[in-house]
């Protein structure tokens, strides 16, 4: 990359430029959407669990994020492969959502009256969206021509999501 560090905000908008506007709109999207369904479902009766590593995932998207932004070359060229891998990452975030709807927040709230999802892909997996995040924190940054910024961020990714993983597993049983 011969571009200056932080190229993507003097260059040019690019496909490059247009992926990581969608990806912020995306994630910053989620956040309000979660957030209202935290509140709704803490007003039903819910309790969050697994507080306490919440915003080492908000660090580590926004990391994420941040540190694609300052190395990428805005003039990368996409490949078709991996651009479809991104996009089929998406067809499956949005069937994860639509699946899971209401019930659906960045954080783990859990009642015991409340329904455990077993529609859409979560007949198959117990956690699609998790695959998602797991699949995009790769690709996109494979997509960008930055293969250390997937392998870095996959391991601290894999660190976290282990941890919470094992906490709404925890949850989860306790509903059946």
């Amino acid at each position: 990359m011969n571009d200056p560090l932080g190229a993507i905000f003097t260059a040019s908008p690019t496909l490059v430029t247009w992926a990581l506007v969608y990806i912020v709109v995306q994630r910053l999207g989620e956040l309000v959407h979660a957030s209202r369904n935290t509140r709704r479902l803490l007003g039903e009766g819910g309790q969050e669990h697994g507080a306490d590593h919440y915003h080492y995932f908000i660090f580590l998207h926004s990391a994420w994020i941040a540190v694609i932004a300052l190395l990428v070359d805005p003039q990368h060229e996409i490949s078709p492969a991996m651009l479809a891998l991104f996009v089929g990452t998406q067809i499956l975030r949005i069937w994860t959502l639509a699946s899971i709807g209401r019930w659906w927040t960045t954080r783990i709230i859990s009642a015991p009256h409340f329904d455990r999802v077993k529609r859409g892909p979560y007949k198959y997996i117990s956690h699609p969206n998790y695959l998602v995040v797991v699949l995009e924190i790769a690709i996109v940054p494979l997509m960008l021509g930055l293969p250390w910024v997937a392998l870095v961020f996959s391991v601290l990714n894999a660190i976290l999501l282990r941890h919470r993983i094992r906490i709404e597993n925890a949850v989860l049983g306790e509903r059946g």
